[in-house]
């Protein structure tokens, strides 16, 4: 019975760390998913890099005519484009470094890299 209680005790610690599975941890500061970039400068200061890249999907959509028949259907094409941004935290030799991805300005993802330098 000793090990269900330290077995609870590990799943407790690790709940936090599962609940901002997409935040940028800073010293005590939390970039939470949906954070601005501004947000991300104040709370982590400046990456170490960056990479921008733009992102463009089109999607078709088609309209028939109103008795439901093929004759006089229409074809419209609707292109977003968004801006995808990843940048490079490096947090010293014995953390791994963080990559925050942000998307049209907001955090969407955080991906953990190799050990810093």
């Amino acid at each position: 019975m000793r090990a269900l209680p330290a077995a609870l005790v590990v799943a407790c610690l690790a709940l936090p760390s599962l609940v901002h599975a997409s935040a940028l941890r800073c010293d005590n500061k939390l970039v939470s998913e949906g954070a601005s970039q501004t947000d991300a400068l104040a709370k982590c200061g400046p990456p170490v890099s960056k990479q921008v890249k733009s992102e463009t999907v089109t999607n078709k959509a088609r309209e028939g005519a109103r008795d439901g028949t093929r004759y006089g259907d229409v074809s419209t094409e609707v292109s977003v484009t968004t801006t995808i941004e990843e940048w490079t935290y490096n947090f010293g030799p014995h953390r791994l470094m963080q990559v925050a991805i942000f998307r049209d300005g907001r955090l969407v993802d955080v991906r953990s890299g190799s050990y810093g330098y």
